[in-house]
């Protein structure tokens, strides 16, 4: 009977939590798959409409144009980021702090996350200076070496926006694998890299038998978090280029914000983001899953 009434005591504690996740997160999700049936332009009540929004989503260019530029925001989030993380955690982890001391190598793990910590508004002010067409860092610096020709309007120009955004990304993101995966190396026993090296193993060859295959759980973590911050990206396209010139840059968070609050079409801005909330969860559970056999698959050798 007392361990019955302690059992049931503990969901107490848990009471303030439950009521902030589904007041923070599960009632505004029910809200937005409702608006997505219905046209609603935040006025008048929302009028149910049943399918309409989401056939006008899968017939929309707009909507596609903006997930091809998602799969350009996973290359810049998640792919340049793991395996440059990967590089530079290993030869912070393995060379400079085994040459120079761990000192050294913490400061330059610290000087890789700098940009992480700058707010993006800020970061995209300095970006905007340097990316300037007339007189941006960038255009200056090309012309005193004398490749006037390869000034380029890099955010004004729809071949140039996409690939500089992906530039700015890469660099903010960069330190986030760098200290996760420095972080994993740090549980790694020196033992197996000095029996490595009495055997002849160069820093490839120690990379990729050791270091890869012991953090392989952090890199499902930040490769799983990173696609998830990819796919829902916002501010650095709002505060660069508001998802211009034309579509070229445009993503499909932004694209909800825009139906949402420039256009007035809340319906249609629900429907938006809630097929992102679908692609969000189904790619987790991939990933998930994924993971899951990974570590069966270790489990068995």
């Amino acid at each position: 009977m007392n361990s019955s009434r302690a059992r049931t005591g503990y969901w107490w504690y848990l009471l303030p939590g439950m009521l902030l996740v589904t007041a923070i997160v599960v009632v505004p999700l029910a809200m937005n798959i409702y608006y997505s049936f219905t046209f609603y332009r935040g006025i008048l009540p929302p009028q149910w409409i049943g399918l309409e929004n989401w056939q006008r989503l899968f017939s929309d260019a707009k909507f596609w144009t903006s997930f091809r530029n998602s799969i350009a925001m996973i290359v810049a989030m998640v792919v340049a980021p793991t395996l440059l993380g990967l590089v530079i955690a290993s030869v912070l982890f393995d060379l400079v702090g085994k040459r120079f001391g761990g000192k050294v190598a913490s400061f330059l793990r610290a000087t890789y996350y700098i940009p992480q910590i700058i707010p993006i508004v800020v970061a995209a002010i300095v970006i905007g200076w340097i990316a300037r067409p007339d007189d941006g860092a960038f255009n200056s610096i090309l012309a005193t070496v004398g490749l006037d020709r390869a000034q380029q309007n890099w955010l004004g120009d729809p071949t140039w926006a996409l690939p500089t955004i992906m530039v700015v990304l890469i660099w903010v993101q960069i330190g986030y694998p760098v200290v996760v995966f420095m972080a994993a190396l740090a549980r790694v026993d020196p033992e197996l890299y000095e029996a490595a090296e009495l055997d002849g193993a160069n820093w490839w060859h120690r990379f990729r038998a050791i270091t890869v295959a012991v953090i392989r759980p952090e890199i499902f973590v930040v490769v799983l978090t990173c696609t998830i911050a990819a796919l829902k990206v916002f501010a650095p396209v709002y505060a660069l280029t508001r998802g211009g010139p034309g579509t070229s840059t445009i993503v499909p968070s932004y694209y909800s914000y825009s139906e949402f609050f420039q256009r007035t079409q809340v319906g249609y801005g629900a429907t938006i983001s809630t097929a992102l909330t679908v692609v969000i969860v189904a790619v987790s559970m991939v990933f998930l899953v994924a993971q899951r056999r990974a570590e069966q698959a270790e489990e068995v050798r």
